[in-house]
């Protein structure tokens, strides 16, 4: 008997946060670990990341994590899961020298990473995985197929077909799809981030062209912004601007790094002579090219800082030309379009290249009706994307012939089950959570933290507190109250005595009652006060009771 179980702990129905699990008789391969970023109710929260106890809870059934490129979205929280369980990590050239420098960054020691062939075989246990190269906007990408006695189950996370690559890390291994097609494949897990895209991506994700005219017609500097882990984009600018004759000046010591690796594994180099330090940049040179990168929403943050005059190597002029290439992503818009704002306020050249311009390198309606024309297979699960994206992607497998109750849109935790190769009609719901990371690398399960954050910023907080002598009990001092965007106090006296006195009375109940103690108290008077300020002001403030206990000994 097989037994196979498919979930994913985190990327279905949002962007990012992706993290895969394919079960084969307890013997588990996980594929990514990636975060999100927050959107802007998300107050103070850095990045989003899948909860991992579920994963550490069963270590011993995993037999290693898969990271198929180096992008946020699905290598980006794999520190927090190798800080709680050393797990054996595989991926390609590239990508192990990026988890290497962000292992390091998290100063994780003793991290076991396994560097496999985009196009070759890996054996763990009883289990066999056969890898795959595809394109995609970072160098060393990889698809993995699983074998199974009833096929294999093939995962291809980000991908495009692109018949005209010119660097060999980028292309994508299509005579393998194929290959694997007639042997079968049982699953098959596709990316649904560009379903809703007509026609095939290639050649709209190209920026060559564009690039070149505005390099021919820029009067001063250039100045164009990337995300940083978009390599194909980078490699684009860099050599645009060397054909221009210009130099090109890194503003991100962390994309420079990446081209470095790139160079170290002969993926790319850059000419000689063709680079400024950002130390040594001058000024008034106006025949350069101004690389200014980041990730997420960070690029935003970095050119606004450039255009208000507050970044330590670079002012803006008006004989500028900014290329924004760089469009905002989901939870992006309001920080791209600020920033956008102030660079119209310099008075420089802006050229933006949206995604109505410039497709992002994911597969399109085309793309993803080619692939499952090779691979042919019996179940067929839209994964990675908002939930419209995966119903855009089912839609074109529907259409493609594959019969409806063969195509599985599933939901985080929801645990789909084939057994001896047909797909089990019931599934089993797991409970996931997320994990919110602010700045002090502080974990919010639930979003407890997060919740007061929104309440603080929409109502307020208020303070009580009391001194309690603690051998007769008695309140011996205040209640003194305090406010702070809740509600005016002075005009405002008879919400100070009724907060008081509901503190007062919640704390002489407990005594008669004989159940007097500080937690209890202060969470009660917490309970009461907030139904009382509700009900008089319609806000829901934090409430922080405080009770100062004298007479100790």
């Amino acid at each position: 008997m097989e037994h196979i179980k498919l979930f994913a702990i985190g990327g279905l129905d949002e962007d990012g946060k992706n993290c895969f699990v394919v079960d084969i008789n307890d013997q588990w391969i996980v594929i990514e670990a990636g975060i999100k970023y927050p959107d802007e109710q998300q107050l103070g929260v850095e990045v989003v990341i899948p909860d991992f106890k579920f994963l550490v809870e069963h270590a011993e059934k995993i037999k290693g994590i898969f990271i198929t490129h180096a992008h946020d979205d699905v290598m980006g929280a794999l520190p927090y899961l190798l800080k709680q369980k050393q797990i054996p990590v595989y991926t390609t050239p590239l990508t192990s020298l990026l988890i290497e420098d962000l292992v390091k960054k998290n100063d994780i020691k003793g991290i076991k990473i396994n560097v496999i062939k985009r196009h070759g075989q890996v054996k763990l246990g009883s289990l066999v995985i056969r890898t795959f190269g595809l394109t995609q906007s970072i160098a060393d990408g990889f698809g993995l197929a699983i074998e199974t006695k009833h096929g294999y189950i093939v995962y291809t996370s980000e991908f495009l077909i692109d018949f005209d690559v010119k660097h060999q890390a980028f292309s994508c291994d299509i005579s393998l799809f194929a290959e694997i097609g007639k042997r079968g494949v049982l699953a098959l897990l596709t990316e649904s981030v560009g379903a809703d895209k007509e026609g095939f991506t290639s050649p709209r994700h190209r920026l060559s062209h564009e690039l070149d005219v505005a390099f021919e017609n820029a009067r001063g500097r250039v100045i164009v912004s990337l995300y940083k882990q978009n390599l194909f984009r980078l490699m684009e600018v860099i050599d645009s601007a060397i054909s221009h004759g210009r130099k090109v000046v890194f503003h991100n010591a962390t994309q420079r790094r990446y081209i470095a690796h790139m160079e170290t594994l002969g993926y790319y180099k850059l000419p000689l002579n063709s680079e400024i330090k950002l130390e040594n940049y001058k000024h008034d040179d106006e025949n350069v090219c101004i690389i200014v990168s980041s990730g997420g929403p960070n690029v935003f943050k970095v050119l606004s800082n450039i255009a208000l005059k507050e970044d330590k190597y670079i002012s803006l002029r008006e004989s500028d030309t900014v290329i924004i290439a760089s469009p905002s992503v989901p939870n992006t818009e309001v920080e791209a379009a600020a920033m956008e704002n102030e660079l119209y306020k310099e008075g420089v050249n802006v050229i933006s290249f949206d995604h109505r311009k410039i497709l992002s390198m994911h597969g399109s309606a085309e793309d993803i009706k080619m692939l499952l024309n090779l691979f042919k297979p019996k179940y067929y699960y839209p994964i990675k994307g908002q939930y419209r994206h995966m119903i855009n992607n089912a839609n074109l497998a529907l259409n493609a012939g594959l019969r409806a109750d063969r195509i599985i849109v599933l939901d985080n935790g929801q645990v789909s089950m084939i057994h001896d190769g047909e797909l089990a009609k019931q599934t089993v719901q797991l409970s996931f959570e997320e994990l919110f990371i602010d700045g002090m690398d502080t974990l919010d399960m639930g979003g407890q933290v997060l919740k007061d954050r929104e309440s603080l910023a929409s109502d307020g907080v208020l303070i009580a507190a009391v001194t309690v002598d603690f051998k007769t009990k008695a309140v011996i001092g205040g209640p003194d109250v305090q406010s702070r965007g809740v509600i005016y106090l002075k005009d405002a006296d008879y919400l100070v005595k009724g907060v008081g006195q509901i503190f007062e009375e919640t704390i002489e109940s407990l005594v008669k009652q004989e159940k007097y103690e500080n937690a209890l108290a202060r969470k009660e008077a917490r309970d009461r006060i907030a139904k009382f300020v509700f009900k008089e002001t319609s806000k829901r403030p934090v409430i922080l009771p405080v009770i100062v206990e004298i007479n100790l000994d």
